[in-house]
């Protein structure tokens, strides 16, 4: 796919990878349609952008119709949508078991329920014109899950599945020329560990090695030029932690539960918070 000129919508635009992605678009001379819950920090964005070159349009992902409406408004103002990024997502820590259920659920309905919309509004023009790249921001986390973050996991395995999903449905189909493509990324230093739900009585950190966002955005960017149904991004220790668990799943579990709590659960913590499920939180 060409970028220079495309237009292309990023969920999640306001921060983390979507915004680094915004940006990166931009740089390969791309229309941005922005989409985030925080209108002010999208017209931020926006103006980081080339003038008259992006448009910012707030859209709860979890909300389909506000999906739907968000896609006509970048059409209409940018042209038909030739790629879509699936970048906004929440974080929860916490057990299962001391975890209120509704804020479990809103982590699936924004990780996941915002992928879903974010590909029943793009993917029918796509194939009605015969092209075009939906990416689906997933985590390595939806292969090798962790403690404290079953939720965030489960939505990011919901998230890898979906896009098989759906590349299976296309090719049954007889659709050629629409693909999907789904990017798993280990840590990023992004906000989501500071405005996270937390209900773990300690403070939250990404553990190592942790990337920075513009490193996964320059991934997200390649598979919009070059479509590959999945690519892990973070570095050579990312890839390797995937390749061994498939090797020996339980062991590198354990590890990585190790990790998490020594890495990630640091010192004393805010009291029990819902963090960005619901609500925008300003962060650094």
């Amino acid at each position: 796919m060409r970028l220079d000129g495309a237009v292309v919508v990023v969920t999640g635009a306001s921060s983390g990878i979507g915004r680094a992605t915004a940006r990166e678009l931009g740089r390969a001379g791309a229309l941005v349609g922005l989409l985030g819950r925080d209108e002010a920090v999208l017209g931020a964005v926006a103006a980081e952008l080339p003038a008259g070159r992006a448009v910012a349009v707030p859209a709860d992902v979890a909300d389909a119709g506000s999906v739907a409406r968000a896609a006509t408004v970048v059409t209409e103002r940018l042209g038909p949508v030739e790629g879509w990024v699936n970048c906004a997502g929440v974080a929860l820590f916490g057990t299962v078991l001391d975890t209120p259920p509704e804020q479990t659920a809103r982590v699936l309905e924004v990780n996941v329920g915002g992928c879903v919309h974010g590909a029943r509004a793009a993917l029918p023009a796509m194939v009605e014109r015969g092209g075009g790249v939906l990416v689906n921001v997933s985590s390595v986390l939806g292969i090798v899950p962790a403690p404290h973050l079953t939720a965030y996991s489960m939505s990011k395995a919901a998230v890898r599945t979906l896009s098989a999903g759906l590349r299976s449905e296309l090719r049954r189909a007889g659709v050629r020329g629409v693909h999907v493509c789904t990017v798993l990324p280990g840590a990023v230093d992004t906000p989501i560990w500071s405005v996270s739900a937390n209900h773990t009585g300690r403070r939250v950190a990404p553990p190592p090695p942790v990337a920075a966002p513009e490193r996964v955005a320059r991934t997200i960017v390649a598979r919009l030029r070059r479509p590959r149904a999945e690519t892990v991004a973070g570095g050579l220790p990312v890839r390797l932690l995937v390749a061994a668990h498939h090797l020996a799943p339980g062991p590198v579990q354990r590890l990585l539960g190790l990790v998490v709590g020594r890495w990630s659960l640091r010192g004393e913590g805010p009291a029990p918070t819902p963090g960005a499920l619901w609500e925008p939180v300003h962060h650094r």
